[in-house]
């Protein structure tokens, strides 16, 4: 049983990993690196045979193009808009083994999802770190219940576990979660996942792999494939801004485009004259935020099976809290996909349930969607996506075009590893031994214990090692709100690939996922230190056309 003290304790205590940077066997270059668009471009106009080439810059391909950097391959990578643009800066921010997935006895993604966790978490301390979750029982039978399959989790995890359960009182539920739901309640289960700033840890696989030689540029949609004799043997892709084609040759060509990757296998089947079947059923997750008041905790609440059998989450982040998510069908894929009004609905509905206070309409900061790419059996429909694996797939065309798709953030690595792996036995590349990246550290990595926790605001400590580079930038003094500076507005345009305003205030700073009021407050004078650094036009108007949908509640 939580003695009456250890929710109390938590505070101000970041239970986080520190790296073991000798034992690393690579280290990453301290100076970070300029990120010049025109000297990118200039790269990927020169003449050159990469080993792999990658088009998608979301999770799943940043880690492929790390991966492959790090074996020592020659690597490029594209994104037709901006890292982490679409799924891959929308997730619950849980870095997770999937509790969910041991109930359908699926032991096998569990344990690799467990494996993977711990090695994020030590691979990036200052973007993912352990956080407790508490399971509030309102009937009897609840605690044992789930708290004996908690404890298998724990056990699946063995040494790479955060902590072991426990099962709580009452009075400890309370004391975790302040702000539950009194009537009824019976006690509780706490357990430990982790949870990470998804678009930053994006950012920083691109920036290693950079570091590592590969050259990774956003903005450069991929148009089409170039196939010989039945073969791909690289893509034409073109920049975003100026309309200037570049022709890029690699011995494999790696899609990686998430929930778009039936686009370019069309594509390569039309090349071949193979017509290939749709793989990818889209789910998408609505998730809303409010503030911190709602639950002020650094435990999570989650809820194993609401009125509809989904999980809900009430997590903190970034000084704010997050509600969500759910898992619907989705036919049309969109950049910007829009919740269902019953959506929003079940999250609030649902948020009563289980807090004294229930966040309404009014109260919502910021609400987005993110599209799952479930790959479905190819006898089905899609109609169902809670049935569909939740699990990674890794496909070889005839033409020798890699697609992987399906998987989740927490297995970024693991998915890297097997598109490697996939590229060896079908011959593209030479075999190079795999487990390069278990232990090597991204970008900003500092070697000291971090000291600050992933649920308090954004702000210097975000950056890890860098924040002494970010402060030496020119407006470090000049706080803009919402945790961002002059300073760290120009770091991300010299050094973070920013273009745009929503670069900056959706996935440099988080400050859209957090407040949209607040961004578009913003936008403005990010636009004016952003045209300074950049001399180019950063799309400004376009971002104050988009923020107010992160507001935007179908009626």
């Amino acid at each position: 049983m939580l003695s009456p003290r250890e929710c109390q304790e938590f505070k101000g205590k970041p239970l986080v990993f520190t790296p073991p940077m000798d034992n690393h066997p690579m280290t990453i270059a301290t100076a970070p690196l300029p990120t010049r668009r025109a000297d990118l471009l200039a790269r990927l106009a020169q003449p050159h045979q990469y080993d792999l080439a990658v088009i998608g810059g979301g999770a799943t391909g940043l880690g492929v193009a790390l991966d492959a950097a790090a074996r020592g391959f020659s690597v490029v990578l594209v994104d037709s808009h901006d890292f982490a643009k679409g799924t891959s800066s929308r997730a619950t921010k849980l870095v997770h083994g999937g509790v969910r997935y041991l109930a359908q006895g699926n032991i096998a993604l569990v344990r690799e999802a467990l494996h993977e966790r711990t090695t994020l978490l030590h691979n990036a301390p200052h973007l993912a770190q352990p956080l407790p979750f508490v399971m509030p029982s309102y009937r009897f039978w609840e605690t044992p219940f789930y708290g004996v399959g908690l404890m298998m989790y724990d056990a699946l995890a063995g040494k790479a576990g955060l902590g072991a359960t426990q099962f709580l009182g009452r009075e400890s539920t309370l004391r975790c979660l302040p702000t539950a739901r009194t009537e009824g309640l019976k006690g509780g289960v706490k357990y430990w996942d982790g949870q990470f700033d998804d678009a930053r840890l994006a950012l920083a696989l691109a920036r290693t792999a950079a570091s590592l030689g590969a050259l990774v540029v956003n903005y450069c949609p991929a148009k089409s494939l170039v196939h010989e004799a039945g073969k791909v043997v690289g893509f034409v892709c073109e920049d975003a801004d100026s309309g200037q084609q570049f022709t890029v040759r690699a011995r494999s060509v790696v899609n990686a485009t998430g929930v778009w990757v039936d686009t370019l296998r069309q594509m390569d089947g039309e090349a071949i004259g193979r017509p290939v079947k749709p793989m990818v059923a889209p789910s998408q997750g609505v998730h809303i935020v409010v503030d911190r008041e709602f639950l002020p905790s650094d435990h999570a609440l989650m809820v194993p099976k609401t009125a509809d059998g989904r999980v809900l989450f009430a997590v903190p982040w970034l000084g704010k809290l997050i509600l969500g998510t759910t898992d619907s069908p989705r036919q049309d894929v969109v950049r910007e996909p829009e919740p269902f009004r019953e959506e929003v609905r079940f999250i609030l509905e649902e948020s009563a349930r289980y807090l004294t206070r229930a966040p309404r309409v009014e109260d919502i900061r910021s609400i987005w969607v993110g599209l799952r790419p479930l790959v479905k059996p190819q006898d089905d429909d899609g109609d169902n996506t809670k049935k569909i694996s939740r699990e990674h797939t890794v496909l070889a065309s005839r033409s020798g075009l890699i697609t992987v798709t399906g998987g989740k953030w927490t297995t970024y690595r693991a998915m890297a590893e097997d598109v490697l792996q996939k590229c060896f036995t079908t011959g593209l590349l030479p075999e190079k031994p795999a487990g390069v990246t278990n232990q090597l550290p991204l970008v900003g990595t500092p070697r000291e214990p971090v000291q600050h926790r992933i649920s308090d605001a954004q702000g210097l400590h975000s950056y890890g090692s860098e924040a002494a580079e970010v402060r030496a930038m020119p407006g470090a003094q000049t706080d803009l709100g919402g945790g961002l500076t002059e300073a760290m507005v120009r770091f991300a345009a010299r050094f973070e690939y920013a273009c745009t305003v929503e670069d900056v205030l959706a996935r440099r700073s988080r400050l859209l996922f957090l407040d949209a009021r607040k961004a578009l407050e913003l936008a403005p004078v990010v636009a004016r230190i952003l045209r300074e650094e950049l001399g180019s036009d950063p799309q400004l108007d376009a971002f104050l056309a988009l923020a107010p949908q992160y507001l935007h509640v179908p009626a």
